[in-house]
């Protein structure tokens, strides 16, 4: 397998596009019918994730899929973050050799941002 790229499926994928390039994503390609945005794909590094139309709002504490993103400078991430953005759980050392933080985004999915400790 060369790529591994999830898809989401959210209900409003403009308002899922302002969210996501607002915590640091990129709007890579999208695809609109009849004036409708229904396909979306962005980019955090080499991550990638597409945004597919039709999905359901959910207020469940947690959905079907999370997002994991391995990046550098988790702390000045987390500091960075837009007002507004739902924190689940801030920066902390995790024992698998992880310093993480947790957010939800617009449609209730987690995203979990994380760096590995740097040991000495």
């Amino acid at each position: 397998m060369a790529t591994l790229t999830p898809m989401l499926q959210v209900p409003d994928i403009r308002t899922t596009i302002a969210w996501y390039v607002a915590v640091g994503f990129t709007l890579l390609e999208s695809a609109e019918e009849d004036d409708v945005l229904t396909w979306a794909l962005l980019g955090y590094g080499d991550g990638r994730v597409m945004l597919n139309c039709g999905g359901q709002s959910s207020d469940a504490p947690r959905r079907d899929a999370d997002l994991y993103l391995q990046v550098e400078g988790v702390d000045a991430l987390f500091d960075a973050l837009p007002k507004g953005v739902v924190v689940f759980e801030g920066p902390h050392d995790t024992f698998y050799g992880m310093r993480e933080f947790i957010v939800r985004d617009n449609n209730g999915f987690w995203l979990t941002f994380g760096e590995p400790l740097r040991r000495h």
